[in-house]
């Protein structure tokens, strides 16, 4: 399995698009700062995935979701979700 993957940074509240083919692992892999990416943006939490079987799909929606339409994706598709952790 192939994964796309959406971390939330509780720091400063922005969002990290990801790709993987082990998400635990790499969700390991950030939490213990191992990530350049994101190792000043922890305490992160994984907020949203999807699966795909071919890694090709999957690199394309990752793709897709750092783009400006797929972060409006996103925001809409979790909208409950980040209306309810916006006022913490």
């Amino acid at each position: 399995m192939f994964y796309v993957y959406v971390l939330r940074s509780e720091t400063d509240s922005g969002f990290y698009i990801g790709y993987t083919r082990n998400l635990r692992a790499r969700i390991k892999q950030h939490d213990s700062k191992k990530s350049f990416a994101t190792a000043h943006r922890s305490p992160l939490k994984l907020i949203y995935y999807e699966a795909y079987l071919n890694q090709a799909d999957a690199l394309g929606r990752e793709r897709y979701l750092k783009s400006g339409a797929g972060r409006r994706f996103l925001k809409a598709q979790l909208r409950n979700y980040l209306a309810k952790h916006e006022s913490n």
